[in-house]
């Protein structure tokens, strides 16, 4: 059974609408799908529609990443399996709508500041109904010819340390892991060596992360050396976690897919083993 745990839409920074994502899971061999969009859930049920609509023998895991500050620090954690009608849930989502605005408009006042107009609006433009993101900002910059990629976009103008770089104020890791919990869900720290953490400070992330609550962390990603995921399946064995995998799925691109190259080490715990609902599948590695 192919599995993907975390994906996103239209609905904040990916390329497909929710039911396009659903329709290119099916066609990917997908069977179970999380939709886990940044700090929103609104493709959560247009992707339950379309499932109903196309008759997808497809399983649908509702979920969300959100984004936290941890010392200075932007952390992901994702809730999987949650309750998208949570008050509590959908209060935290309000408030870093709120903080992606203020964010987005300060962007948008140093990218002028550099000699770019207009970033804010072109921004929102590209992301239309979606939550905004620095993603949309990138594209904004090279649809306008200012970069030549993405990648040069977050290097000059948008990471941490760049031109235009605006600090975050999300929130706080212990804060959004008692939501998730609250909704019914796991929390699973999303693609950890991705913070390009040395590896005590990855391991104080853990720690904290343990002392949070948090269920799992992401131990299997499309693009990863096997001694990357040797490493994330012991952290999960060292300090108490579950296993989660995800392809962190935007767009096409060949060596990033839906349900690609996902699968598990030995002697970890799925974190789909704990679901409130889930097809039956075979025990062992997923493929």
């Amino acid at each position: 059974m192919r599995i993907d745990l975390h994906s996103h839409s239209t609905c904040s920074d990916g390329v497909l609408t929710p039911e396009a994502l659903m329709l290119r899971a099916k066609e990917k061999s997908v069977d179970v799908l999380a939709l886990t969009d940044h700090d929103t859930i609104d493709g959560v049920l247009l992707a339950k529609n379309a499932i109903a609509q196309h008759g997808l023998d497809l399983h649908l895991v509702s979920g969300v990443e959100i984004s936290c500050t941890w010392d200075a620090i932007e952390v992901h954690v994702v809730g999987l399996d949650i309750d998208i009608s949570h008050p509590a849930l959908t209060a935290l989502l309000a408030s870093q709508d709120q903080a992606r605005i203020t964010r987005g408009l300060e962007l948008g006042r140093r990218l002028e500041k550099n000699k770019i107009p207009g970033a804010y609006d072109g921004a929102v433009a590209i992301a239309a109904e979606g939550m905004l993101t620095r993603n949309h900002f990138a594209r904004y910059l090279v649809e306008q010819g200012f970069c030549k990629t993405m990648q040069q976009a977050f290097d000059k103008y948008l990471a941490r340390g760049a031109r235009a770089y605006v600090p975050h104020q999300w929130a706080s890791i212990h804060h959004v892991v008692e939501i998730i919990h609250q909704a019914g869900g796991k929390a699973v720290l999303a693609h950890p060596v991705r913070y390009k953490l040395s590896a005590k400070w990855l391991k104080r992330l853990l720690v904290l992360f343990k002392e949070a609550g948090g269920d799992a962390i992401e131990v299997s990603l499309c693009q990863q050396s096997p001694q990357e995921r040797s490493t994330l399946g012991q952290y999960c064995r060292d300090y108490g976690f579950m296993a989660s995998v995800g392809s962190d799925f935007h767009a096409p691109f060949p060596w990033i897919e839906l349900g690609k190259n996902l699968w598990l080490p030995k002697d970890v715990t799925p974190v789909w083993h704990s679901f409130s609902a889930f097809p039956d599948i075979p025990t062992g590695e997923v493929l």
